[in-house]
């Protein structure tokens, strides 16, 4: 909890989260930046332009043609051991799906700042997660903000964990289009000496500059070793468990503000509860709040961490409850529910004793979704949990 012994009255500002998020960048300062822009995450690059036009970073920006030459150039710094940045969403991130395997295969600690937006099509230029759940396997930690402060948060801590020396991979720290980066909110920006203080050095493993060590990077790699450096990734996956939570602590420890896979919200005696990502979570405390006034033993679990997925924490933090609604904000088209749904239920399949999950798709394109509109998932728990109704994939709020 933050005390307000700990706070200043100047450390409150009012900041949409593209403009946390590249007040966040200033901050790091990075080597290289390589961006091309586009809708709605055009403005955090744009902003961050104007800190290096005005002297308030030493950052090589690279103006490039494309996204998907942005991640190019982005790897090829990266791998000159530079510390790197850079932001896109929706189809620029589906241009860059290529070069994102590879970034994660060369070990490239990358940072992304991914603003949430529907593929097309049709056009649409609205949130809803298609286009990070499409790269979802692509070696790339996956971050999940709630709000700007969150995005801020987010971004300061992906730093550290893309450069550990036990992950070395790449980071996605996704915020809701326009939900979340062009809404206005009071957030808690930290001084620059302690955000400098907490990224720390970088420290690279590597350098292709570095002529007295000559090193091959993207090195043809047939039936003989391939298979040994795809489970090294597999590998780090597993060991940025650790340290994503460590990372998580030390925040907390020192700004007030601790993070780990999940947020809580009245879980400790929930019968019913609701998984979430993003946004919608926010949403979804509201209608716990209501149900709660009500009588009904509600809770929401909002996931932060979807790569690498928390299987362990996920069986721990759900044990009490009876029935659940998973939330996707994106549509697989497998006709067996969404990206979470799928993964949640995988996590629990050899559990004696899970609760019955239904699956809800709901938001894409940007449609609303309301407190009215999660309280009927809630109420429809109930008749889940007691044999009443079949679980299936539904379409939260779409006119059918």
């Amino acid at each position: 909890m933050i005390t307000q012994d700990k706070l200043k009255a100047e450390d409150f500002v009012a900041r949409t989260g593209n403009e946390a998020v590249a007040e966040a960048m200033r901050q790091i300062n990075p080597d290289v930046v390589a961006a091309y822009p586009i809708t709605p995450a055009t403005e955090i690059v744009q902003i961050f332009s104007g800190f290096l036009a005005d002297g308030l970073v030493d950052t090589e920006f690279i103006t490039v043609e494309s996204e998907h030459s942005a991640m190019s150039a982005c790897i090829g710094a990266s791998a000159a051991g530079a510390r790197v940045m850079t932001a896109t969403s929706s189809q620029g991130l589906s241009l860059m799906a290529e070069v994102l395997y590879i970034a994660s295969g060369l070990r490239c600690p990358i940072v992304l700042a991914e603003v949430n937006r529907a593929l097309s099509a049709p056009i649409n230029i609205h949130c809803d997660h298609s286009d990070t759940m499409a790269v979802r396997d692509s070696g790339w930690i996956q971050i999940y903000a709630e709000n700007a402060q969150e995005a801020y948060d987010n971004l300061i801590q992906a730093v550290r964990i893309a450069e550990d020396q036990e992950v070395k991979l790449p980071v996605m720290v996704c915020m809701d289009g326009f939900i979340i980066s062009h809404g206005l909110e009071v957030v808690r920006l930290l001084k620059d000496v302690q955000v400098q203080r907490f990224v720390g050095p970088n420290k690279p493993a590597y350098s292709l500059l570095d002529v007295e060590y000559p090193i091959t990077v993207g090195a043809l790699d047939f039936t003989d070793f391939y298979f040994e450096h795809r489970r090294q990734i597999a590998e780090a996956m597993e060991k940025a468990k650790t340290v994503i939570c460590k990372v998580g602590e030390e925040f907390g420890v020192e700004f007030g503000r601790s993070y780990g896979f999940f947020e809580g919200y009245k879980m400790e005696d929930a019968e019913y509860g609701v998984i979430a990502m993003g946004s919608t979570a926010g949403t979804a405390k509201v209608a716990v709040d209501e149900l709660r006034k009500k009588g009904m033993r509600a809770g929401l679990l909002k996931l932060r961490v979807f790569r690498p997925f928390p299987v362990t924490e996920l069986i721990n933090a759900t044990k009490g409850l009876k029935a659940m609604a998973v939330l996707d904000r994106a549509d697989t088209l497998s006709t067996n529910g969404g990206p979470l749904f799928q993964e949640v239920c995988t996590a629990l399949y050899a559990e004696d004793h899970r609760p019955k999950i239904n699956n809800y798709i709901y938001g894409l394109g940007g449609r609303d979704i309301t407190p009215f509109d999660l309280e009927k998932v809630y109420q429809e728990l109930p008749k889940l949990a007691a044999g009443e109704e079949k679980a299936k994939p539904r379409y939260l709020g779409v006119r059918e």
